[in-house]
């Protein structure tokens, strides 16, 4: 028997026994005639005590023992004198009488402790040490609890939990696919699904009605904090619904989640179109845990004679409340600094600052006059001691770029509660996006999005203003200002399809080579059906309170897309190319 219990399972309630452990050996403490080890597995630490006056033997022999070392140990437990608060097992330890090393451990290259020593691109490298730490271990424990509970509640709304192929077609619409040769098909190549967003459909056809699954998807993009190549979705769909139905059911398995698994009541989810959200706030994505809300000058700032303003589409500010007499020349110039990188890309920052002497300090003091700077602070809802920020110039990017002037602004001056959590329902999305490098329109979700009934006429418009209008029966939820889920009512008519299809751009023959199999189905009694689907990985994040995904991932891939523990993404050798017939020549040009 390797253990009668595990490291975290002992209580004063096992004073007196004999027990059996086994787990790591995570620190030594020589005292004199006394060593003591922590000894930890994935449950938690129990501190063993070997005694060199009682059994020398067995305590050298404890000595000689290495971090990390695997080892079962026999003792009788024993109420201890200096009591641990911060442990679990931290009232009791245990007198060893027997140690067997089961395995010997190199010398790890970092510190397996919560604040360990050891950088992000080493703990990938031994993910396998990483995960022993306890903090990781949490998160993964986590993660895993949120799916049990996820299950739970489709499981008591009457969803079926289907799989769906991890090899299927590519699509052109989107991220890029990986793709995966054929060696029984030459020359032709399967697709990792980006999402099962037709199969879902299809079992909506096939009358599943309620459909969910925890399923991997993959897409070859630009990485970030809260991006990996593969990532796990919550992927549901629903037939005979609408979008309030959706939106009251899956605000429910939201609610459901957040009190399991944080014990947090989340109250009401508010509604906001996408334009107020990027009229107010910059962003399709607003973090409302603080306000400083986007404010329009266009009337007051235009005309005065300033260039900058005149001629930009927006010019728009945000206030600061009562800082105004604390930001310096230095902090204004380190500001402006901030907005002008490339990340951000303003070419400036105007600030007016209301002191609490009552003076005005702006750097557009010689084209407005104090009394009409100050109208502008109250107008954005400030006053004395408040600061104003503006940006201006072309629409789109101006809001993009007071947006994240706000969060920053937010980060800087603790504004966000910690522990606080603002959910957010945003909807009436445009169904459609202009690329002007490609000179096409995409589709702002997927191709497969309804447009708003009131707005299905437009779609018949050669005017691209009006296509640009057209709004989708499409919502993302929102919490603390990430996109936790999203989804839309979906087309179920061959012939909107197919309109929608020519709107994106496709032709008849590349629509039925790309999802003819889709459109053949709504022909055969295709229900009204929608979905949402939610980012497992970033779910954990956000209720965790961090911003990246990768922790909550036993093995994730570095910001390059590669997993430095195994080496991949690798070459394959001449052999495999030739049995995918693909022509090794080829690939070394490319």
């Amino acid at each position: 028997m390797y253990r009668t219990h595990h490291c975290g399972a002992l209580r004063s309630t096992h004073i007196d026994q004999t027990v059996t452990l086994s787990g790591w050996m995570a620190t030594k403490r020589d005292f004199g005639g006394m060593t003591f080890i922590d000894l930890r597995d994935r449950y938690g630490i129990t501190q063993l005590i070997f005694n060199m006056d009682t059994d020398r033997g067995l305590c050298e022999k404890a000595r000689g023992l290495n971090r990390e070392d695997v080892i079962k140990v026999t003792g009788k437990v024993r109420e201890r004198s200096s009591k641990n608060p911060d442990r679990a097992t931290g009232d009791v330890e245990l007198v060893v009488t027997d140690l067997t090393i089961l395995n010997r451990a190199k010398l790890p290259p970092f510190t397996i402790e919560n604040d360990t020593d050891g950088g992000e691109d080493l703990r990938m490298k031994y993910r396998y040490l990483d995960i022993r730490r306890p903090v990781v271990q949490d998160q993964l424990r986590f993660r895993s609890k949120l799916t049990i509970e996820v299950r739970k509640y489709m499981d008591e709304q009457e969803f079926l939990e289907i799989e769906t192929p991890v090899l299927i077609k590519s699509t052109p619409e989107g991220a890029r696919d990986f793709v995966v040769p054929s060696r029984l098909n030459p020359g032709q190549f399967y697709a990792l699904p980006q999402s099962p967003q037709t199969f879902k459909q299809i079992l909506m056809v096939a009358g599943m009605d309620k459909y969910f699954q925890i399923v991997k998807c993959f897409r070859d993009e630009d990485l970030r904090a809260d991006r990996q190549p593969e990532f796990t979705q919550i992927d549901c769909e629903m037939s005979f619904v609408n979008q309030e139905d959706i939106l009251r059911t899956f605000e429910g398995l939201v609610v459901h989640l957040f009190e399991k698994m944080i014990n947090v009541s989340l109250g009401e989810f508010p509604r906001m179109t996408y334009d107020e959200a990027m009229a107010k706030y910059g962003s399709d994505k607003p973090d409302l845990r603080f306000g400083m809300e986007i404010n329009s000058f266009n009337d007051s700032a235009k005309g005065a004679g300033f260039s900058v303003f005149d001629s930009a589409d927006l010019v728009a500010g945000i206030v600061l409340a009562g800082k105004a007499d604390e930001y310096s020349n230095k902090n204004m110039k380190e500001l402006t600094s901030w907005v002008q990188r490339p990340q951000i890309g303003a070419k400036g920052l105007v600030y007016v600052q209301w002191k609490n002497d009552d003076s005005i300090k702006s750097t557009i003091g010689k084209f407005y006059d104090d009394a009409t700077l100050k109208t502008w602070i109250e107008a954005a809802g400030g006053q004395k001691g408040d600061i104003l920020f503006i940006l201006s110039g072309e629409l789109d990017q101006t809001r993009k770029q007071i947006g994240e002037l706000r969060l920053e602004l937010g980060r800087r001056h603790d504004l966000i509660k910690p522990g606080d959590f603002k959910p957010l329902w945003v909807v009436d999305f445009p169904l459609l996006e202009w690329d002007e490098e490609m000179n096409r329109f995409h589709a702002m979700h997927h191709p497969f999005t309804a447009p708003s009934l009131n707005d299905i006429d437009k779609m018949a418009s050669k005017d691209r203003s009006v296509l640009e209008n057209i709004k989708a029966d499409a919502y993302d939820l929102v919490i603390n200002g990430s996109e936790i889920g999203g989804g839309s009512i979906r087309i179920f008519d061959r012939d909107l399809q197919s309109k929608n299809f020519e709107l994106l751009g496709f032709t008849p023959e590349e629509a039925e080579a790309q999802f003819g199999f889709l459109m053949n189905a709504f022909e055969f009694g295709a229900p009204p059906h929608g979905g949402i689907a939610f980012g497992l990985d970033r779910l954990c994040a956000v209720m965790n309170g961090v911003s990246s995904i990768r922790d909550f991932i036993a093995f994730p891939k570095n910001n390059t897309g590669r997993d430095v523990m195994i080496d991949a993404p690798a070459s394959i050798d001449d052999l495999q190319l030739k049995e995918l017939n693909l022509n090794v020549v080829d690939l070394e040009k490319a």
